[in-house]
């Protein structure tokens, strides 16, 4: 039930009880109105005496009249013979291998066949039939397979749920048929991203980068290497519960790719930390299009009752593209929490969201897309005609490379070396992008052959045709829970609703990027954008200047790549109040030195620029007392600087994973999923500081001796600043921040640091420590083992023991941290 509380957002059990957070699916409306009055409900179903019935044959099976060895198992995690029914089953996972495999049509067809059969007893679209057609299409004159599988994508599954391997050859093969891949939440290696020398794309490059609320490994050139940016608002096959990547799954370059500690678990929170309103969430969509702009923005929403009024305001926000995701899927990392009870059907949320988007007239302003189990032609037909223009495939795609559903992925044991990491088994990856490209083909043209049978010649021609789907009566009459099933709410044609309003995307979104403050920036950058040469810029800015910076570094970033400029190359003063998301996603070479204030989301995924805000000269506050900058503060923050002379709002360094930061004071929630980087706060903290914080270091200036109780210290202990490693850094960081900003508050810590160091608490996450010590212990034991090699080497005659001489090393490393739990591997 608490797990219900957080996935919610429900803090308290008063706000629980009551709160009706759920949806009926295939409930009688007697029921309803009976046990859950005021429930929402949209397809009617099981009366009282058909639940009747249903306790009673449970109850056999508990307490059988004849005599029984042991309960059956009922098949609710892993298809059992004769348990609870799954689309992947044996027969289903056998025939699309063998057709994707062997390019085998004949296969395909049977797997289509047995994939019908189950949605039957499954799904929704299992029950609705295609109407007669008066017009069919001969099959030439319907669009090719070659156009529709561009409107393909596979999922988002990142890079740490499921192998390099598998991760890359998904993006291999999307590229290769015009399609797109989504990196999912992980990020992805740059030298997947770089072209190759002659200047051509890399086949490896994913198309879909994801943006989601943890920002893993989210930089400006990540997002510069895109064609389309994905805001992941909410997770689909296991609503409102972040992802999870155990530590065993962090290693190596994963954490690299995700700017976080190889071995600590990582946490993708809901959505809460940037996007608190529809506002909030249209200045993310303004961000990432100043980031690329040449990329589309989509928002990942599920379906959920009310979806539609939810999507309005996406479209309303400028989003060029809107993903439902239904509950079906979450192929590499679903916890077996988050796989049942939860979510809805694709088809519910498509439907209401079409409709909704066509009464309000948004429709023809974005492009609709739908995923969630999505196998076959007629699949994708039945998502067409209740409003899709796109359509995403995660698991049919990843049984094709080999998945046999072992439903182990969370445990890093994948026995096919997809959902691992293990290097062992990832050998026995055997999938190549042809099996995924000879599927979609094949799905392509079942498809065709479809628009042929109901008289459309293209995809967009389909698109929101509900009146040609009927519920099928053959189905229903063989269950009795069906008979009363209404889905006239699915089926109303949207057309009917706002005659005249486009069906499908037939314009484009004004992001208002031509009014942008950078345009002016760029234009005086020309001498380091084509030149690499120094320059100074000073203008002023107001509030309605916002992400400034944020294009700038995308032209930086197309032309320098990661690497950026040196240091300080483009040098921007700005004179007044900034807008939000000052220097967001702001790369190497540029620095942005702020007289006055900003509001939220300064230095939002700062990727190596430098962020300096002090208030202006001759102000009579004191800065230490009074906020410079707003909420969320280097947010998702890769590398860089930034000092800012005076207080920060809420949620400040919330998953900064690499940033160096200095400020004088912050609100609630400092700190929060830090993952790495330095942060320096000189003055009070808010409460909940430290909050899943995983990685990186923190030192807060306890003047007061009650930074105790506002921190939270679930994942981090406090310690004495005491190491001189620790002193070091601390001064160095104090330094630099009083040499940019010249506060006075810098100026008399520094002058009198050696009485305040005691007051320094170090914020040092306990996984964290961990590893470094282990690091440190693995060194102390290299240079132990190097000088007995020496000594060795030394002394001919000499032999030494291997099992000796590493048990010495275990006693030696150790002892060099204090810490016997350590384990030195051999």
């Amino acid at each position: 039930m608490m797990k219900v509380l957080a996935k919610m957002g429900i803090s308290t059990l008063a706000s629980y009880k009551g709160a009706q957070i759920f949806e009926a699916l295939g409930l009688s409306s007697e029921v309803i109105e009976k046990c859950f009055a005021g429930t929402p409900s949209r397809v009617e179903g099981a009366t009282f005496e058909m639940l009747a019935r249903d306790s009673l044959r449970l109850h056999e099976l508990a307490f059988p009249s004849a005599e029984a060895v042991a309960l059956p198992n009922p098949g609710d995690y892993h298809w059992r013979k004769g348990g609870e029914i799954h689309l992947n089953d044996p027969l289903a996972i056998a025939k699309l291998q063998e057709a994707a495999r062997a390019n085998s049509v004949a296969a395909y067809k049977e797997y289509s066949k047995r994939i019908q059969e189950l949605n039957k007893a499954c799904n929704l679209r299992g029950i609705l039939k295609f109407k007669d057609s008066a017009i069919k299409v001969p099959l030439d004159m319907v669009e090719p397979a070659s156009e529709i599988v561009k409107r393909f994508c596979t999922g988002a599954m990142s890079y740490g749920s499921i192998s390099l391997e598998a991760h890359s050859t998904l993006a291999v093969a999307m590229n290769k048929i015009g399609g797109r891949s989504n990196t999912g939440e992980g990020g992805e290696q740059p030298s997947r991203m770089e072209p190759f020398s002659d200047g051509t794309r890399n086949p490896k490059r994913s198309a879909i980068k994801q943006v989601a609320s943890g920002r893993f490994g989210v930089s400006s050139y990540y997002l510069t290497n895109a064609d389309e940016l994905q805001i992941k608002m909410a997770q689909g096959a296991k609503p409102g519960e972040g992802g999870e990547l155990p530590g065993h799954k962090v290693i190596g370059d994963i954490a690299v790719t995700r700017n976080s500690t190889a071995g600590v678990g990582l946490i993708s929170p809901p959505p809460h930390h940037d996007i608190y309103s529809i506002e909030d969430l249209a200045q993310l969509i303004h961000d990432l299009k100043n980031a690329n702009p040449g990329a589309r923005i989509s928002v990942k929403l599920v379906s959920e009752a009310g979806v539609g009024v939810i999507a309005s305001g996406v479209v309303k926000g400028h989003a060029d593209h809107v993903l439902i995701s239904g509950h079906d899927g979450g192929t590499g990392a679903s916890r077996w929490t988050g796989i049942k009870n939860a979510g809805l059907p694709w088809e519910l949320g498509l439907a209401e969201t079409h409709q909704t988007l066509v009464a309000n007239n948004l429709r023809g302003r974005t492009v609709l897309q739908t995923d969630g189990q999505l196998k076959t032609g007629r699949d994708v037909a039945v998502a067409a005609l209740l409003g899709a223009e796109e359509f995403g495939f995660s698991t049919a795609p990843l049984i094709t490379l080999g998945c046999i559903m072992m439903r182990k992925c969370h445990k890093n044991t994948c026995p096919v070396g997809i959902a691992t990491q293990d290097p062992v088994l990832r050998e026995k990856f055997a999938g190549e992008p042809e099996h995924v490209i000879n599927f979609f083909f094949m799905l392509a043209e079942e498809l065709r052959e479809i628009m042929s049978g109901l008289g459309f010649r293209t995809l967009n021609e389909m698109v929101g045709r509900a009146d040609m789907l009927e519920v099928d009566r053959d189905v229903v009459k063989n269950n009795e829970k069906l008979e009363n099933i209404d889905l006239s709410l699915l089926l109303r044609p949207a057309a009917d609703i706002r005659p005249g309003a486009a069906q499908y995307c037939v314009e484009k979104q004004d992001h208002g990027l031509d009014m942008a403050l950078d345009n002016k920036l760029i234009t005086l950058s020309k001498p380091a954008l084509e030149k690499g040469l120094p320059v100074y810029i000073e203008t002023p800015i107001c509030n309605v200047n916002r992400a400034v910076g944020t294009m700038l570094s995308h032209e930086v970033t197309k032309r320098y790549n990661l690497a950026g400029l040196p240091k300080d190359s483009i040098h921007v003063k700005l004179d007044g109040s900034a807008g939000q998301s000052l220097g967001a996603f702001l790369c190497p070479g540029i620095t942005l030195e702020l007289e006055g204030d900003s509001n939220d989301y300064v230095g939002k995924g700062l990727s190596g620029g430098k962020i300096v805000v002090y208030p202006p000269k001759g102000s009579l506050f004191d800065p230490k007392e009074n906020i410079v900058i707003g909420n969320v503060a280097l947010y998702g923050a890769i590398s860089g600087e930034a000092y800012f002379n005076g207080m920060a709002a809420e949620r400040f360094c919330v998953r900064n994973s690499g940033a160096t930061a200095v400020v004088e004071g912050v609100g609630d929630h400092g700190c929060e999923y830090m993952t790495g980087g330095t942060v320096v706060v000189l003055g009070k903290t808010g409460r909940n500081f430290a909050a899943g914080m995983s990685g990186g270091i923190a030192y807060v200036l306890d003047i007061d001796g009650k930074f105790h109780s506002r921190c939270n210290p679930e994942l981090v202990d406090l310690d004495r600043v005491e190491e001189e490693e620790d002193i070091m850094t601390l001064r160095m960081t104090i330094q630099q921040h009083q040499r940019n900003t010249n506060s006075q508050l810098a100026k008399e810590v520094l002058a009198d640091f050696d009485d305040l160091l005691p007051k320094f608490i170090k914020v040092f996450p306990r996984d964290y420590k961990r590893v470094l010590a282990s690091m440190k212990s693995q060194s102390a034991a290299k240079e132990v083992a190097e000088k007995m090699v020496k000594e060795t080497e030394d002394q001919d005659e000499v032999e030494l023991n291997p099992k000796d001489a590493f048990n010495e090393l275990k006693k030696l490393a150790a002892a060099s941290v204090n810490d016997k739990s350590i384990q030195i591997e051999p």
